[in-house]
């Protein structure tokens, strides 16, 4: 009974944290509440007409959302990188960023959703992928191990920072014992959910541009520098506008981060190119039409050849490590980095998986305004998610939020 009245009581005082701010504060979540309805309104038109009002086709049937679906689980899984070095390191430089890389996580996982439900034409068809009732094909699919893990993740990501927050909101030390082996299998699961959707593509025998042995470690080192990087920039903003204190050292240690992976990444972009072009055969020609255009066609060279430059020129400038601890050069390569693997892993890596098709033909995409309208609608609805979380968790780990016995 205790623990009820305290859940009423935080869940109280929550309410009164996110229904109360700025007048910045307010006109962020009108802004995301703005873009939110107009991503909805979109999808009404989805609903109504069916996904022909994408720009998907029989020829490329994945588009827009499952580039973003692809590139969130990655940033998702960086959660894990603040997670290993406090739970399980005990580094307390990490500390006070890990509960926001949780809320992150889980902003991120419910937007991975969002795009499997919008990719699918609608919620009406989720039951297929319900355990006894729909074709769940267990364990056959991989896409059956997908919502497997992707949805245990988002558990274990909900389960600990709630417990943490718990404890703390009663002014209480939250055990280790409870929580520290579900942080541990959070540090497996966050690499099994990001290979898991990885062996979706890699599994798929009639796409040669995904067949390749490097896919499954070059989305963790992907993941692992866009995610981090966003993360930096979250805190960023957090502590100019709240009084929640993230050091310095904080940011730098998991700057070094973004730097390693970006550089991993690099080489394996590197060794993919090689591999693609040294010695082409017929399997080469995806490859040719994303960064050559191929027979006239070349929809996709304006996003690869943003993205390519950026991702050097960023992971260049945070290789020095006096360029790396200025922090406004820091928060511009973190901004850069992150918009370059978001193209990389997405138009870079989906796309041109379906083109040319099997038999040759070459049906080029482009999403349509219903879909870019929708997709900014999911991205606005995980920063509204996540900025309540955020919002919460800082008042308890401030003291503004405490229980009052």
């Amino acid at each position: 009974m205790g623990r009820i009245t305290v859940l009423k009581s935080l869940v109280k005082d929550s309410l009164d944290t996110i229904t109360h701010g700025t007048k910045k504060y307010h006109l962020w979540m009108a802004f995301l509440t703005a873009v939110m309805l107009g991503g909805m309104y979109c999808y009404s038109i989805q609903l109504d007409e069916g996904l022909s009002v994408t720009g998907m086709t029989d020829r490329v049937s994945w588009g827009l959302y499952i580039s973003n679906f692809t590139f969130l689980v990655g940033v998702a899984a960086a959660a894990v990188m603040l997670v290993m070095p406090t739970y399980v390191l005990k580094d307390v430089d990490f500390k006070q960023a890990v509960l926001i890389g949780e809320g992150l996580a889980v902003a991120a996982l419910l937007m991975c959703l969002a795009f499997v439900i919008a990719d699918m034409g609608g919620p009406s068809v989720l039951w297929h992928m319900l355990p006894g009732i729909g074709v769940f094909n267990f364990p056959n699919s991989m896409l059956t191990w997908d919502v497997l893990v992707l949805n245990g993740y988002l558990f274990i990501n909900i389960s600990i920072p709630f417990y943490i927050l718990f404890r703390h909101y009663q002014n209480k030390e939250a055990l280790s014992k409870v929580y520290v082996p579900g942080a541990f299998l959070s540090v497996f699961w966050a690499v099994g959910i990001h290979l898991v959707t990885a062996f979706l593509y890699q599994g798929l025998q009639a796409r040669p541009f995904w067949n390749n042995a490097l896919l499954g470690p070059r989305f963790l080192a992907s993941a692992f520098a866009a995610g981090p990087a966003l993360i930096i920039l979250v805190l960023a903003i957090i502590r100019s506008h709240t009084e929640f204190v993230i050091k310095d050292k904080t940011i730098k240690k998991i700057a070094l981060v973004v730097t390693v992976a970006a550089q991993i990444n690099l080489i394996m972009l590197v060794s993919e190119l090689f591999k693609e072009f040294y010695a082409p055969t017929h399997h080469s020609e995806s490859a040719y039409y994303l960064f050559f255009g191929l027979h006239g066609k070349n929809a996709l060279l304006p996003w690869i050849w943003t993205a390519i430059p950026l991702n050097i020129l960023a992971t260049v400038v945070l290789t020095f490590h006096k360029l790396r601890n200025n922090l406004t050069i820091l928060y511009i390569c973190c901004f850069i980095l992150f918009v370059a693997i978001w193209i990389e892993k997405g138009f870079g890596l989906i796309v041109p998986g379906f083109i040319p098709g099997p038999y040759g033909k070459i049906v080029e995409y482009l999403p349509t305004g219903v879909e870019v309208g929708v997709t900014l609608g999911i991205w606005a609805m995980g920063a509204f998610i996540f900025t309540i979380l955020a919002r919460t968790a800082i008042g308890i780990e401030t003291g503004v939020l405490k229980f009052k016995k």
